[in-house]
Parts: structure tokens; sequence; C-alpha cells
């Protein structure tokens, strides 16, 4: 027999899984703007997803975090990626055989790239095995560095808009697990 009690939707004070969401639900504005902002450097795109809180799920907080992101303005996206030139992300296995050519490859392509669109490369990794990391990063901004401007600034927007949303993933999942005793 069915029961005409909804189900239950799991409660962030409660459910560990929902733990870092509820810490961040409940930071004051300033704490959580800091946080957002190591996620993506936009202010305006901090500032509206911690305006919107509380969220109820991490799917609702992506999503809002996504629609922010698509809606960032020039200037917004330029704060952002100006903001990603100081935040060096090593990859790794550079100290394979052969390392200190891609290293100086990897130093030549991103000057090319960004003396071609005026910001720092970005491009998100996940899925990306480790060791195919260096090949993905040359082959991405060889294929980039043939794009227009206006197409290079849509490609670099989504790329950043992926990185910011694995950050915030991290973000509100890290402290999803009761501290161990």
């Amino acid at each position: 027999m069915a029961s005409d009690i909804p189900p239950q939707r799991p409660d962030a004070r409660t459910d560990p899984s929902l733990l870092g969401l509820h810490r961040f639900n409940e930071a004051d504005a300033g704490a959580a703007e800091e946080a957002l902002l190591a996620c993506c450097g936009s202010r305006r795109w901090a500032l509206r997803l911690a305006a919107h809180r509380p969220y109820p799920d991490i799917e609702s907080l992506l999503a809002a975090a996504s629609e922010a992101a698509y809606d960032l303005r020039p200037a917004d996206l330029a704060e952002a990626l100006a903001d990603e030139s100081w935040m060096p992300q090593p990859l790794l296995g550079m100290r394979a055989p052969g390392s200190q050519a891609a290293h100086t490859a990897l130093r030549a392509a991103h000057a090319a790239y960004e003396a071609r669109f005026g910001h720092v490369f970005v491009v998100c990794l996940d899925g990306v095995a480790p060791g195919e990391m260096l090949d993905a990063v040359l082959g991405s901004i060889r294929t980039r560095l043939a794009n227009d401007p206006d197409e290079e600034r849509l490609v670099a927007a989504d790329e950043l808009r992926r990185i910011s949303l694995t950050r915030l993933e991290h973000l509100v999942a890290r402290h999803s697990q009761p501290a161990a005793r």
C-alpha cells in the first residue's frame, strides 16, 4: 500500500553528507563571500551566491553557481581570470624524463596564449589522468590559440565555470565528514 506521506528530504543539520553545506549556509555573509571568492574570483558571482543562501542541497548550490557563471559580464570574467593568474596550478608528472623540455614548452605556450588573449589560460582538468595532464594542457593551449578573441572568451568562461563548480563542490564537501576523534 502506497503511503500518502511524501518522502523526506535529507536535513542539512542531521545528514553528515550535508554538514558542509549547512556550515556554508549558516556562515556570515563576509565569510561566505570569501570562501566563494576562492572558488571564482568574480566578486559579483560570489555576492550573488552568498545572497541567495540557504541552499537546500548541493545540487541547488551548484546549479545556482553555474547560472551565475553564465551571467558573468565581460568585466566580471576579466576579474575572475585576473584572480586565476596568481593561483599557479602545478601539473603532476613534471618531474618525468624530458620534463625540462615539457616545462619550457608549457611556459612558451602560456606566454603565447597570454600575449594573444590578454589573460591567463584556464582549463578544467577534471577526469584527466595525472600522467596525461601535461599533454592535455599543451594540446588545449595549442588548439585554443587558433580561436578568435570572442570565441576564446566564451571557451575560457566555460572552463572557468567548470573549475569554479569543482572548487565549490570541494568547499562544501570538505567539511561534510564528521571530525575524527
